[in-house]
């Protein structure tokens, strides 16, 4: 084989595997865990009254939690939300006890924008990271993502970078939507493996 043919060759396979739809990844496919159609695959834990309606699952009384039965590692997740300007929310990721969520026992991913203590509003990790940017959530659809790979964490809002991070205390767990003041809608949560 010439040099020259081999290095044509090796073009042409670049190319192919740059081709659109042909993108291998490392990344896993993403999961839908929740669909806005039922609460099916979610553990329930406190009083908080999920419904669904519209699309959305949504809670605007109690206080509680809808936890997944699988604990994540690495992870990336896609989530859409709809608050009103008094909601307290979240998503509370790598859950030690998923019985007791707290943000002693997790990370506690912040949906606040009206927080008394704003500096860790609306996309902070609560006690680990403020938000570099101020976000306002309520009152339309949100897109949070949140990237967790070993003691590295990223979360956007909108698109918006607000925290960019790392931290050693929890490794491994499930992670959970909360609800605990206002009304707070989830549709289109999604996860993925890193």
């Amino acid at each position: 084989m010439t040099r020259r043919f081999a290095v044509t060759l090796v073009l042409v396979l670049v190319g192919f595997a740059a081709e659109p739809g042909r993108h291998v990844s490392a990344q896993g496919p993403w999961t839908t865990l929740l669909d806005g159609k039922s609460l099916k695959g979610w553990d329930v834990v406190g009083n908080a009254n999920w419904s669904v309606a519209e699309g959305a699952v949504q809670a605007n009384m109690g206080n509680g939690y809808l936890v997944t039965p699988m604990s994540y590692t690495d992870f990336e997740i896609q989530a859409e939300f709809w608050v009103t300007d008094d909601a307290n929310s979240g998503i509370f990721i790598r859950c030690s006890d998923p019985k007791m969520i707290s943000a002693m026992n997790s990370y506690e991913v912040n949906i606040y924008d009206k927080r008394p203590d704003q500096a860790y509003r609306t996309g902070a990790i609560v006690d680990v990271a403020k938000p570099a940017a101020q976000v306002n959530t309520g009152g339309k659809w949100n897109t949070m993502t949140i990237t967790a790979k070993g003691p590295k964490m990223t979360v956007t809002v909108n698109g918006m970078k607000t925290v960019d991070v790392e931290d050693k205390k929890h490794a491994r767990g499930p992670f959970a939507l909360q609800y605990g003041a206002g009304t707070v809608k989830w549709r289109s949560v999604k996860v993925r493996t890193l």
